[in-house]
């Protein structure tokens, strides 16, 4: 005897529509909106210090605001000029200060957001709270005690007097504990140890390469940070060939109240000190790549 199947009814298919709501368009009208009200506010400075640095000292003040000239060539050959290329100094100066300083700084948060996150230790978590508390200290706050602290060694005044404070970053430190407590995964480390790596390999050889988009992030903070630092090298320094470019900038602007083309120098030099910020975020942020390291670990 041979058993029939009876026919199978196909199965339903639903198809989703795509209308958009009512609400859920003016959701999306209104985040388009605030997105672009911001990003116009965000940009809309950076544009003025784009045309205003390719107008001359008579135009400056005399011109619609966004209307552009031609001597953007000539307002850079002018401040190249001036006291024999003080102002690319500034530049090299700045370029010390942010590169070394953020490098320093990574380093140290690296070494001190592993320890925190991978090892226990008496008073572990006092210090972590030491350190959430500096990152809601103000660094002006701190400027007066570390030039005290530094005029007692015969430091200020010096490239050290700015270095040595900007390596300890709070929020560095912070930010690398937190991202080593979840990039770095434990049955890693106890693999390696197993299999008789030495703590000093484990941290070189395995955790900093799994935290290096955290560590891009800290590097990129710090740089910009110190770049954009004014009060700490205003206080530490007394020689304008030590000076970074916030604070050799900020000396033209006063001298522009008896000589009015120092404000076009000022402008033109604040636009040169904007493309290197842009370079470096071009450049790193191949790097933030996001699970690192997923798979490292079996399920």
């Amino acid at each position: 005897m041979t058993a029939t199947l009876a026919p199978t009814k196909p199965p339903t298919v639903v198809r989703a529509t795509t209308g958009a709501t009512g609400p859920t368009n003016k959701r999306s009208t209104l985040s388009t909106v605030v997105l672009l009200v911001g990003a116009a506010y965000c940009l809309l400075p950076v544009l003025w210090v784009l045309v205003a640095s390719t107008k001359s000292a008579g135009q400056l003040f005399t011109t619609f605001t966004f209307t552009p000239s031609t001597h953007l060539w000539d307002n850079i050959t002018d401040l190249s000029a001036y006291r024999g290329g003080l102002f690319w100094r500034w530049m090299v100066n700045t370029a010390l200060y942010a590169g070394v300083g953020a490098l320093l700084s990574v380093v140290v948060s690296a070494m001190a957001g592993f320890g925190l996150a991978k090892f226990s230790f008496a008073g572990k978590k006092a210090i972590f709270n030491v350190i959430l508390a500096g990152v809601l200290v103000p660094g002006v706050v701190l400027a007066i005690p570390q030039y005290l602290l530094l005029a007692q060694v015969g430091l200020t005044n010096t490239y050290w007097s700015v270095l040595l404070p900007s390596i300890i970053s709070p929020y560095g430190i912070y930010l690398a504990r937190i991202y080593a407590a979840a990039s770095v995964p434990d049955d890693v480390l106890e693999a390696a140890r197993t299999d008789g790596a030495g703590e000093a390999r484990i941290f070189t050889r395995i955790a900093v390469p799994m935290m290096v988009p955290g560590l891009v992030t800290v590097f990129l903070f710090q740089f910009v940070a110190i770049w954009n630092n004014y009060m700490l090298p205003y206080i530490m320094l007394g020689n304008d060939r030590l000076f970074p470019i916030t604070v050799g900038l900020s000396g033209l602007l006063n001298q522009g109240a008896s000589q009015p083309a120092m404000y076009t120098a000022v402008i033109t030099g604040a636009l040169l000190s904007i493309i290197p910020l842009i370079a470096l975020f071009l450049l790193l942020q191949r790097y933030w790549q996001v699970d690192l390291a997923a798979g490292a670990v079996k399920a």
